[in-house]
C-alpha cells in the first residue's frame, strides 16, 4: 500500500472516482465527436482551455499547501518567474501532453470508447520501456509476460474491428489506432520524465504542476494558430461548444490532477482494478449509446488485457528474502552432514 496511512473508504472513494472520470470522459468525448448534435467545436481549442484549468486548480492546491496566498505569490516568484531553466525543463512534457491530448480527440473520432480504452492501455508497456530505459529501473518476469500478454489482448481487439451502428460521421480506423498508438508513446515518455524531474529535486508538486501548465498554455496556442487559426478567427474561439464539450473539458481537467491523488493514496493493484473497471463501463456503456456489436475476439481480447493489468500491478517477490532462507537452509544441511 502505500505510504499514506489512509482508511479503505477513502481508498474506495478514489478508486471509484477515478473509475468514473476515466470512463465518462471518453465516453462523453466520443459522443461529441460523432452523435451529439449542432455544430464541430475545435478539439484544439479545448486542449488548451483544459491546460487553463489545470493551472486555475493547480494555483488553488499550491494556495492551500502553502497556506497563504503571500507564500504561494513568493513560491511562484521564486519558482517560475526567476527559474527560466525549469520552465524550460518543464516544456519537454508540455509538448509532449499536448500532442497526446490532441491524439486522443483524433482517436475517439474514428474508434469506439470501448475499443480506445482497451488499447489505450499499451501505455503500460510503453511506460516500462521508458522506466527501464530512463530511470534505471527493472522488471520482474511476471510484469514482462503481463506486457506480452497485454499486447496480445491488444491484438485481439484490433484483430476483427468491432461496428457501431449509431454513429453518423465518417470514420477511418487506421487514424484511430495511429492516433492512439502516437498518444501512448507520448503518455509513456512524458509520465516518466515527469517523474525523473519530480525527483530530481524538493520542490512541491503543485509547483512543476503550474510549471507545466504554463508552457502547456503556450504550446496549445501554438497548436489553435497552426491547425485551426482562420477558422477561430472567423467562427469564434468557443465555436460548437455544448454543455456535453463542456463537461468533457471539466473531465479532462480534473482528471489529470486527481490521478496524483489516487497514485499518492493507493497501490498498482488498486489502479489496475480502476483501469478494468473503466475498461468494462465503456464496453456497456458503447452498447448502449453507440449500438457497439460486441465480437468474441475483442471480448477476449479484453479480457486479457483485465488480466495482465492485475498481474502488471502486482508487488514483487522479495528474492532478497528468498535467497537468504535457501542459503541457511544449506548451511544448516551442511552442518547436519558433518
Amino acid at each position: 500500500m502505500a505510504g499514506e496511512n489512509v482508511s479503505v473508504v477513502f481508498k474506495l472513494y478514489c478508486l471509484t472516482v477515478m473509475t468514473l472520470v476515466a470512463a465518462t470522459y471518453t465516453v462523453a468525448l466520443r459522443y461529441t465527436r460523432t452523435i451529439s448534435s449542432g455544430d464541430l467545436y475545435f478539439s484544439t481549442t479545448a486542449v488548451c482551455i483544459t491546460e487553463v484549468i489545470k493551472l486555475i486548480l493547480s494555483m488553488g492546491m499550491l494556495a492551500k499547501e502553502t497556506g497563504s496566498p503571500i507564500r504561494m505569490k513568493n513560491a511562484i516568484v521564486e519558482h517560475v518567474f526567476c527559474s527560466p531553466k525549469e520552465l524550460l525543463k518543464l516544456s519537454v512534457p508540455s509538448v509532449v501532453y499536448a500532442v497526446q491530448n490532441n491524439m486522443a480527440f483524433i482517436a475517439l473520432s474514428n474508434l469506439d470508447a470501448a475499443v480506445y480504452q482497451v488499447t489505450y492501455q499499451l501505455k503500460i508497456p510503453c511506460t516500462a520501456l521508458c522506466t527501464v530505459l530512463m530511470l534505471n529501473r527493472s522488471l520482474s518476469r511476471l510484469q514482462w509476460f503481463s506486457v506480452f500478454m497485454l499486447c496480445g489482448g491488444v491484438t485481439l481487439v484490433q484483430w476483427k474491428p468491432v461496428e457501431a451502428t449509431k454513429v453518423q460521421v465518417e470514420q477511418n480506423p487506421f487514424i484511430g489506432f495511429v492516433a492512439i498508438g502516437i498518444a501512448v508513446l507520448c503518455s509513456g515518455f512524458a509520465g516518466v520524465y515527469f517523474e525523473k524531474v519530480l525527483k530530481s529535486s524538493d520542490t512541491s508538486l503543485w509547483v512543476r504542476n503550474i510549471q507545466m501548465y504554463l508552457s502547456g498554455i503556450v504550446v496549445t496556442l501554438l497548436g489553435v494558430y497552426m491547425t485551426d487559426g482562420d477558422k477561430v478567427m472567423e467562427k469564434g474561439f468557443f465555436f460548437g461548444y455544448t454543455p456535453w464539450v463542456c463537461f468533457v473539458v471539466f473531465l479532462a481537467s480534473v482528471g489529470g490532477l486527481y490521478t496524483s491523488v489516487v497514485v499518492k493514496y493507493t497501490d498498482n493493484i488498486m489502479k489496475g482494478f480502476s483501469a478494468a473497471a473503466a475498461i468494462v463501463l465503456s464496453m456497456v456503456a458503447s452498447v448502449l449509446l453507440f449500438g457497439l456489436k460486441i465480437t468474441f475476439t475483442f471480448m477476449c481480447g479484453a479480457l486479457l488485457v483485465c488480466v495482465s493489468i492485475y498481474l502488471y500491478g502486482l508487488p514483487k517477490q522479495d528474492t532478497s528474502k528468498l535467497s537468504r532462507q535457501d542459503t541457511d537452509k544449506e548451511s544448516k544441511q551442511k552442518l547436519i552432514d558433518v
